[in-house]
């Protein structure tokens, strides 16, 4: 992706993102129920790399399986782009893994830039201590055989309610994961970077003491005024 691009998604949250993706129309690009492993301090950004998941049926999905180097659980941890967030469909069930540590250290060690499913993740405690930022709904220990079936590699998927298409762009923070369609990544960037520069100004009058109408959203001519001196003085 582009790298300017990507400098801005790594400065601004998801909500601000939320709320510009709602301003043309688009609702549901927040994948509901997941949260990070281990919060990491700083946003994951990246392109979606996709894996879905289907209810297991029991005589296709016995540990023989993991022996199969075209399993497309572990293919995927080997073709994931580096620089690329991947991401997993497992139904919004996290009763089992949809992977474990050593899978998504591996991944990790390969350049991935992120994990993201609306399932579970097993050894969690390991993965949260790892460098890759990672989000699920909760740990579970089961294998994902006991429940899923990896099906596909790199398909559209849905992920806790969210479309997500290969190559949209993806960005979690200390809170959330959020789909950004791949053809508005940078008019969204652009547009959040400049809300997120007008928040940091709300934030620092409303801790001085003033109201927040007019000031949030600037109705008020004075507040734009003072916003633009305040950006000056603060090379924003």
């Amino acid at each position: 992706m582009n790298p300017q691009t990507k400098e801005k998604l790594m400065q601004v949250s998801v909500a601000t993102l939320a709320t510009a993706l709602y301003k043309r129309g688009l609702r549901s690009q927040v994948i509901q129920g997941v949260h990070p492993v281990g919060p990491k301090g700083r946003n994951m950004v990246g392109p979606a790399f996709t894996l879905r998941y289907m209810p297991a049926r029991e005589d296709r999905n016995q540990l023989v399986e993991f022996r199969n180097p075209e399993h497309p659980q572990r293919a995927a941890i080997e073709t994931c782009p580096e620089g690329h967030v991947f991401v997993m469909d497992s139904r919004k069930d996290p009763r089992a893994a949809s992977a474990g540590d050593i899978l998504l250290t591996r991944l990790m060690m390969r350049g991935g830039a992120g994990v993201v499913t609306d399932g579970g993740l097993r050894d969690a405690a390991t993965i949260a201590q790892l460098d890759m930022p990672c989000y699920h709904q909760r740990p579970s220990s089961p294998t994902n055989l006991t429940l899923h079936e990896a099906i596909e590699i790199n398909v559209p998927i849905g992920c806790g309610d969210a479309p997500v298409f290969p190559g949209d762009i993806i960005v979690g923070d200390d809170d959330c994961v959020i789909v950004i369609p791949a053809h508005l990544a940078e008019e969204v960037a652009d547009e959040a970077t400049e809300m997120t520069a007008y928040e940091d100004f709300v934030v620092e009058q409303v801790k001085e003491g003033a109201a927040i109408i007019g000031l949030y959203p600037g109705t008020k001519q004075e507040n734009l005024d003072k916003f633009a001196a305040w950006r000056k003085a603060n090379n924003r």
